[in-house]
C-alpha cells in the first residue's frame, strides 16, 4: 500500500546515503507513473493581510511524472519526465463572483492556445542525488511559459539531510540551508544571495529608499519515510522609507501533491542519458533552469506620441506645480523608458519652446540608451539658441537615479568639445562630479570613465590651464566629494582668497565623519585661528563648523571657546550661537563641549554675554520616534550691521540616514555676482519649475516562475517666485521668497504570467508651499532683521489602485482615496530680534501639523 502511495522512493536510511559517499536526494520508482495535483498562486497585498482586500490569481493543473532512465552505475543519477494536463485560471479570492475576469472563459481563451499547448508539452529533468543537472524543453516556446514549466521542475530538487548548500533552480544559483527531520524537510531559500540576471537599481540614500525582505520556505512532507507533497510560501514585502503608506506585499505559493500512481512506461536503456534523450524525442534543447527574462506585450496602450498629446496640457507653465502634472510627468517618463529613439527624437523636434523645458527633463530622466541618443542628437551645445533647455539637459542629468557609465562617458567627450556658452561648460564639468559620487555609490569608482572623470577634477585643481576654472573644478569636486581631493581642497582652504577659500572650506562640510581626520583638522584649526594668514570671516566659522561636527578633541573644543571675547563682535555672537545651539539641540559634540564648559577658565559670564545681531538656530518641523524634519539658519553679519552670510537648510532624517532637502544662502552681492550662478545649480532663467525622478526597481523572479516587479518613483515640481518692497518712507525693505512644490510618489507591484497580470498602485501626492520672508528696518543702527519662514497648509492625498487584468483586455478595478490636511505653521529663524518679528508677525495660536512634511 506504500507503495502505491509514494511520491518518490527515499532513502533506505541516513547511513546507507553516507556509506555510498554522497546525499541522497529524492528518486522515483521504475515503471510506475505518479499522478498529481499542482498549484500556483499569488496575490498582492497593500499589508493589511485581509484576504477580502487582496488581487492575485491561481493556476492549477494536474501533473503526471515518470522516471525514463536511471544511470546503470548509480540510483541517484536519473531523468525524469515531467507533464501538466488539465490547467485552470482562477482567482485566488473566491470572493469576486460575478466580477471575476475569468468567468465564462476556458483556459484556451485565457492563457491562448498556442501558450496552452506549449505549457503542456512535456520536459525532461536531469538529476544527479537529488539536484538538477540539466534542464530539457522544446526550442521556441514563449520564455513566460517555460518559466513556469522552470518553477515546477524546480519543487523536485531537494536533499534529505540536513545542510548548507548552493543550488540553482529557477530563482537563480542561491544559498539554501536544509533542516532535516522526522516528519519533514525544510528548505530555506536566502532570496537575497540568488545570482540572476534582472534589471533594477534603488538609490542610495536611504531617506528616499525603499526597505524590502524576502523570505522563501519549501516543506517536504514525509510519511512513512517517503514524500508525499511539496509546499513552497515566498514572501516579498516592501516599504518606503520616507512614507510608510508606500507599502506592498507579494505572497506566492506552490504545492504539489500524489493523488495515485498506476503503471508507467518501461526504463529507457542506455549509459549515457544525452542518447536517451535523443531517442525520447531529438527537439529536446538542453535550457538553463534559471527563470528568463520576458516582455507581456501591451495590446491596447497609446503610442508614445498619443501619450504625449493627452498629458501635454498639464505640463505647460502654468500648470506646473499641481501635483496632476507631476504625476502625468511621471507616467510618460514610464512610457519613455520603453519607446525607440526616432519617437522620441520626432516629438522634441515638433514641440513647441513653451513645453520643451519640461520634455526635456522626462526624456533625460527616462535614463535609457534610445533616450539618450534622442536628447544629444536634438541639443547643438555649439549653439546659443537652445542654452536653456542644454541648462534643463545637464540638471536632469544631475538628478539621475542610476546613471551609467556611457551618460559620463558622453559629459566627458561634450567638456573636450566646444561650447557657444562657458556656463555650459562649467555646469557639464560640475554635472560630471555629481555622476562620479553616484557612480562610486553603486561600486564603479573602478570604471574607466570615472577613472578620467577623476583625473580630470583633480588634475583641473593641481594645475588648472585657466585661473577662472578654478571654482568650476572645486564645484565639481563638491559634488563627487572624492576623498583623494581633500589634500587639494585644504591647499586651497588655506591658501586661497576670498571666494576660493570659502568654497574650498564649505565643500570638506559636505564629507562624512571619517574624512575628516585629525591631519585635516590641524588644517582648519590653522584656518580659524590664523596662525599662519588672515581669513575672512566666513571662511573662520566655516572651517570652525566643520570642526564641531566631526568629533572635535578637548583642546580643539577648549580653545574655539577661549577664542570667544578675543574675536571681532559679530564673529563673537555668532561662534557663542554655534556653541548654545550645539548645547541645547543636543549634537554630538555637546558632551565633549559641556566637559569643557565645567572649567571656569572657559566657562565664565563675559565670554557668555556677548552681544550683537549675529545667530545660529536649529529647530524641528516634525519629529517622530523614527523620523524628523529639522530647519537650521546661522545668520553672520559684518561689524556696520551688513550681512555677510546666511544660510538656511533643511534636513530630513531617518534612522541613522538623513538628506540634504534645500539650502537657501545669502552673500554679499560682490560674492553672489562671482559664485552664485556656479553655487546654485537649481537656477532657471525663464523662471519655470523643476521636475525630477528619484526612481527605486526590482524585477524579481519568483519562485513559482511568474515575473514580479516592484517600482517606486517620485516626482517634484519646484516653482520659486520672488518679491521685493522698499520704503525709504518707512525706512524699511522686505524680501519674499515663495517656493511651490508639487509632490507625487507611487509605488507599483506587478505580478504577471504573460496572460495574466495582477497590480496593486499605491499613491500619495501634496502641494506645498513655503514662505520665506525677510524684513529690515534700517530707522535705527544697528539694523534690525526678522527672519520667518511660514509653511501653509496642505491636502494630502492617498490612493490604492488594485487590479486583475488579462492580455485579452478584461479587467477588475478596485479604487480607494483618503485625503487630509496638513496645517500650517510658522518657523521663527532669528531668535536675537524677537520683539521686531513680534512687530512684524502678530502672535497667532499655536498648530501643530497633523502629517509628514515635504
Amino acid at each position: 500500500m506504500i507503495l502505491l502511495a509514494v511520491l518518490f522512493l527515499c532513502f533506505i536510511s541516513s547511513y546507507s546515503a553516507s556509506v555510498k559517499g554522497h546525499t541522497t536526494g529524492l528518486s522515483l520508482n521504475n515503471d510506475r507513473l505518479y499522478k498529481l495535483t499542482y498549484s500556483t498562486e499569488v496575490f498582492l497585498d497593500g499589508g493589511k493581510g485581509k484576504l477580502q482586500d487582496v488581487v492575485g490569481y491561481r493556476i492549477s493543473s494536474n501533473v503526471d511524472v515518470v522516471l525514463l532512465w536511471r544511470n546503470p552505475d548509480g540510483d541517484d543519477d536519473q531523468l525524469i519526465q515531467i507533464t501538466v494536463t488539465d490547467v485552470k485560471v482562477e482567482n485566488v479570492n473566491q470572493q469576486r463572483g460575478e466580477k471575476s475576469i475569468f468567468k465564462g472563459k476556458n483556459p484556451p481563451k485565457i492563457i491562448g492556445k498556442a501558450n496552452l499547448e506549449a505549457l503542456q508539452r512535456p520536459v525532461l529533468l536531469h538529476l544527479i542525488r537529488g539536484k538538477v543537472k540539466e534542464f530539457y524543453s522544446y526550442p521556441n516556446e514563449p520564455v513566460a511559459i517555460v518559466n513556469l514549466k522552470r518553477g515546477l521542475a524546480s519543487l523536485f530538487q531537494m536533499q534529505l539531510t540536513s545542510g548548507k548548500t548552493d543550488e540553482e533552480d529557477v530563482s537563480g544559483n542561491c544559498k539554501v540551508t536544509y533542516q532535516a527531520h522526522q516528519d519533514k524537510v525544510i528548505k530555506i531559500k536566502a532570496l537575497d544571495s540568488c545570482k540572476i540576471e534582472r534589471s533594477g537599481f534603488t538609490t542610495q540614500n536611504q531617506v528616499l529608499g525603499v526597505s524590502s525582505k524576502a523570505t522563501s520556505v519549501t516543506t517536504y512532507k514525509i510519511e512513512d519515510s517517503f514524500v508525499v507533497a511539496v509546499l513552497a510560501e515566498e514572501i516579498h514585502a516592501f516599504g518606503m522609507n520616507f512614507l510608510q503608506t508606500i507599502t506592498g506585499t507579494i505572497v506566492s505559493k506552490q504545492k504539489l501533491e500524489l493523488r495515485t500512481t498506476e503503471a508507467g512506461p518501461r526504463l529507457k536503456p542506455g549509459k549515457q542519458v544525452a542518447a536517451v534523450i535523443k531517442a525520447v524525442d531529438s527537439k529536446y534543447t538542453a535550457i538553463p533552469i534559471v527563470g528568463q527574462v520576458f516582455q507581456s506585450e501591451c495590446k491596447r496602450c497609446p503610442s508614445l506620441s498619443e501619450h504625449w498629446q493627452s498629458i501635454r496640457k498639464h505640463l505647460e507653465p502654468d500648470n506646473l506645480s499641481n501635483a496632476e502634472a507631476v504625476r502625468n510627468f511621471l507616467a510618460f517618463v514610464q512610457h519613455l523608458r520603453t519607446a525607440k529613439r526616432e519617437d522620441i527624437l520626432q516629438i522634441l523636434k515638433t514641440e513647441k519652446k513653451e513645453v520643451l523645458p519640461q520634455l526635456v527633463d522626462a526624456v533625460t530622466s527616462a535614463q535609457t540608451p534610445a533616450s539618450l541618443e534622442a536628447i544629444l542628437d536634438f541639443l547643438d551645445f555649439k549653439s546659443d539658441s537652445s542654452i536653456v533647455l542644454q541648462e534643463r539637459f545637464l540638471y536632469a542629468c544631475g538628478f539621475a537615479s542610476h546613471p551609467d557609465e556611457e551618460l559620463l562617458r558622453t559629459l566627458i567627450s561634450k567638456f573636450k568639445s566646444s561650447f557657444a556658452s562657458n556656463d555650459i561648460r562649467e555646469t557639464v564639468m560640475i554635472i560630471i562630479g555629481a555622476l562620479v559620487k553616484k557612480l562610486c555609490q553603486n561600486e564603479g569608482c573602478k570604471l574607466k570613465a570615472v577613472v578620467e572623470a577623476k583625473k580630470l577634477i583633480l588634475g583641473g585643481l593641481e594645475k588648472p590651464e585657466k585661473k577662472e576654472d578654478t571654482m568650476m573644478y572645486l564645484l565639481a569636486l563638491k559634488n563627487a566629494l572624492l576623498p583623494e581631493g581633500i589634500p587639494l581642497l585644504l591647499k586651497y582652504a588655506e591658501a586661497g582668497e576670498g571666494p576660493i577659500s570659502h568654497l574650498a572650506t564649505t565643500t570638506l562640510q559636505r564629507y562624512d565623519v571619517p574624512f575628516i581626520t585629525d591631519e585635516v583638522k590641524k588644517t582648519l584649526n590653522r584656518i580659524y585661528h590664523q596662525n599662519r594668514k588672515v581669513h575672512e570671516k566666513t571662511v573662520r566659522t566655516t572651517a570652525a563648523t566643520v570642526i564641531l561636527k566631526n568629533n572635535p578633541s578637548y583642546m580643539e573644543v577648549k580653545n574655539i571657546l577661549l577664542s570667544i571675547g578675543e574675536l571681532p563682535k559679530e564673529m563673537n555672537k555668532y561662534m557663542l550661537s554655534i556653541i548654545q545651539d550645539i548645547l541645547r539641540f543636543e549634537m554630538p559634540a555637546s558632551k565633549m563641549v559641556r566637559r569643557v564648559l565645567k572649567e571656569m577658565g572657559t566657562h565664565n559670564y563675559d565670554r557668555f554675554s556677548k552681544s550683537g545681531s549675529s545667530s545660529a538656530y536649529t529647530g524641528y518641523i516634525e519629529r517622530s520616534p523614527r523620523a524628523a524634519s529639522t530647519y537650521s539658519l546661522d545668520i553672520l553679519y559684518s561689524g556696520s550691521g551688513i550681512l555677510r552670510r546666511s544660510n538656511l537648510n533643511i534636513f530630513q532624517y531617518i534612522g541613522k540616514s538623513d538628506l540634504h532637502g534645500s539650502q537657501v544662502t545669502h552673500f554679499p552681492w560682490i560674492v553672489l555676482n562671482k559664485v552664485c550662478k556656479k553655487n546654485s545649480k537649481i537656477k532657471y532663467p525663464d523662471g519655470s519649475p523643476i521636475e525630477c525622478v528619484k526612481y527605486d526597481s526590482q524585477e524579481l523572479q519568483l519562485q513559482s516562475g511568474l515575473k514580479a516587479n516592484i517600482e517606486v518613483q517620485g516626482g517634484l515640481a519646484i516653482d520659486i517666485s520672488g518679491a521685493m518692497e522698499f520704503s525709504l518712507w518707512y525706512r524699511e525693505s522686505k524680501t519674499r521668497v515663495k517656493n511651490r512644490v508639487a509632490v507625487v510618489i507611487t509605488g507599483d507591484i506587478t505580478v504577471d504570467s504573460s496572460f495574466v497580470k495582477a497590480g496593486l498602485e499605491t499613491r500619495a501626492e501634496s502641494e506645498a508651499g513655503l514662505e520665506f520672508i525677510s524684513t529690515v528696518q534700517f530707522s535705527q543702527y544697528p539694523f534690525l532683521v526678522c527672519m520667518q519662514m511660514d509653511r501653509a497648509e496642505a491636502p494630502f492625498r492617498q490612493y490604492e489602485t488594485k487590479y486583475e487584468r488579462l492580455s485579452t483586455g478584461r479587467g477588475y478595478v478596485s479604487r480607494k482615496r483618503k485625503e487630509s490636511l496638513l496645517a500650517g505653521c510658522e518657523f521663527p529663524l532669528h531668535q536675537e530680534n524677537s520683539e521686531m518679528c513680534k512687530m512684524v508677525f502678530p502672535p497667532q495660536p499655536e498648530e501643530s501639523s497633523s502629517g509628514g512634511w515635504f
